[in-house]
């Protein structure tokens, strides 16, 4: 129970009820640093990390940028960049009301209009363009919401061009963004209109594509895709778990997340396809791009993978009279928060544990013990070999998975190296004091520092996936290796 309760991501929303609050970014700043120096389970491990003269230069340089802050969105993305010095996982920081990126105010406070290129465009003469072309390519109309966008070549490259937003500063003929014929950079026009360069392209299917971090859908005219493409397009857009038996061989079990809210989707799957998995040789478990969720979630696989006792290195929480309330707040509202009644009393120990030894890290395992050894499984004869396919996508609860997995000897990790952001964890919410913006910081901090961490490093497949071998090919390539590998 206490291994899943301490990787269990919560949130409590914390509100400071203070008067005559200026809430100009330089106070907002002010706000965000408290929190972080006096709450965060990291600030100090970064400090000894990084030094004290980094953090202080930091901080000056941040303060010189306050000068430039003009809309929300620039004071968004000050307060990220101060967060960025602390680490880059597990640490956030967002508007409540969503309105970061289409506000734009000058020194005397009047609406500012950012003169922008546009394009003269006709949506239908394009169409007809399209549809007399012999061989579709990038060319086409796609979906970003809240952005209908044309994709139309030119000889110095593609140009996306808006032909339908509900985003209200934007208009039809507006450029979007601009990329060059390689597709490997360009320009893209942020919702204020700011650029950002793009230094990356990604091919989901012919219907579906990555531009830097922002994901696109073809809308016309729809391209037929081959088995494999349609196969990862649909991994790729799915946001629930799904199994899928790829021969007589092998299955496929798609997690795109662990999130607490799809434990019951996958203890169903794994339920209902037990008598399939336990006669079947292969499994591939694709968890690209899973950001994490809760240890509960993947519960139910582990003894598909094991083979040997797995253990687990525990966390320390930090205590302070904000962090500490969290655990008051799942004994208040159990039901809230899905909490178990019978689960209660060990967050009121943890509670008063917790209270008694302010401003230090406290170990809430009743033991008080480091280390979790779980030899709780007995191996099974099938799957006798396991694959998970990885990618940068991966971090918090989902390295957390792979640690415990990579020790069977039946597991072999197939991608690229995770995000690296599991050592500093369970993140927590609170509001600032003007209820503008939402602060995501960490409680917690991994035994495993300094001689195992993650943090910033990842981790390493056991196979690596080139980038010769497209997105798509990905699991037909695992295939291939474990049938091949009798």
């Amino acid at each position: 129970m206490c291994k899943s309760i301490l990787s269990f991501v919560f949130i409590f929303i914390f509100s400071c009820n203070l008067q005559a609050q200026n809430c100009n970014c330089a106070e907002n700043l002010k706000w965000v640093k408290k929190i972080v120096e006096e709450n965060d389970a990291g600030f100090q491990y970064a400090l000894d990390q990084k030094g004290l003269d980094a953090y202080q230069a930091h901080n000056t340089k941040i303060e010189q940028k306050l000068a430039g802050v003009k809309s929300n969105l620039d004071c968004t993305k000050l307060l990220s960049e101060w967060l960025q010095f602390i680490r880059k996982g597990h640490l956030s920081i967002n508007r409540i009301d969503g309105k970061d990126v289409d506000v734009l105010v000058s020194k005397d406070d009047h609406s500012v209009k950012i003169a922008h290129p546009t394009i003269p465009f006709s949506e239908e003469e394009f169409k007809l363009y399209l549809s007399a072309k012999k061989r579709q390519d990038l060319e086409g109309i796609w979906d970003s919401p809240p952005y209908k966008v044309a994709i139309k070549k030119y000889p110095e490259g593609y140009k996306g061009i808006i032909v339908g937003s509900t985003a209200d500063n934007w208009m039809v003929g507006d450029l979007k963004f601009t990329l060059n014929n390689e597709l490997s950079e360009g320009t893209y026009y942020l919702r204020d209109k700011s650029p950002e360069k793009i230094s990356s392209t990604s091919a989901i299917s012919k219907n579906m594509f990555l531009l830097g971090n922002y994901f696109y859908t073809r809308k016309y005219p729809i391209v037929e895709n081959t088995p494999l493409e349609a196969d990862f397009e649909r991994s790729y857009s799915t946001d629930k778990p799904y199994l899928q038996k790829i021969n007589a061989t092998t299955i496929l079990l798609r997690i795109p997340s662990f999130n607490g809210k799809q434990k019951r989707i996958i203890d169903s799957l794994i339920a209902v396809h037990k008598p399939q998995l336990e006669k079947t040789e292969n499994l591939i478990i694709d968890i690209r791009n899973n950001g994490g969720g809760s240890d509960g979630s993947y519960a139910e696989i582990i003894p598909f993978l094991y083979t040997n006792p797995i253990r687990t290195v525990g966390v320390t929480f930090y205590s302070t009279k904000l962090n500490n309330k969290r655990m008051l707040d799942f004994c208040e509202k159990y039901e809230e928060y899905g909490i178990d009644p019978k689960d209660v009393p060990f967050y009121k120990a943890a509670y008063d544990s917790l209270n008694n030894h302010l401003g230090e890290f406290v170990n809430l395992r009743p033991n008080r013990t480091m280390i979790n050894i779980d030899s709780s499984y007995t191996t099974l004869p099938y799957p006798k070999q396991v694959a998970i396919i990885i990618n940068g996508g991966n971090g918090s609860t989902a390295e957390q998975f792979l640690l415990e997995a990579k020790q069977s000897k039946k597991v072999k990790l197939f991608g690229t190296t995770t995000a690296g952001v599991l050592d500093i964890s369970n993140m927590y919410f609170v509001e600032s004091p003007c209820k503008e913006y939402r602060l995501g910081y960490s409680l917690s901090k991994s035994y495993r520092i300094p001689n195992m961490a993650i943090d910033n490093k990842g981790i390493q497949p056991d196979y690596y996936i080139d980038q010769s071998i497209q997105n798509y090919e990905w699991v037909d390539y695992v295939r291939k290796v474990l049938e091949d590998s009798k």
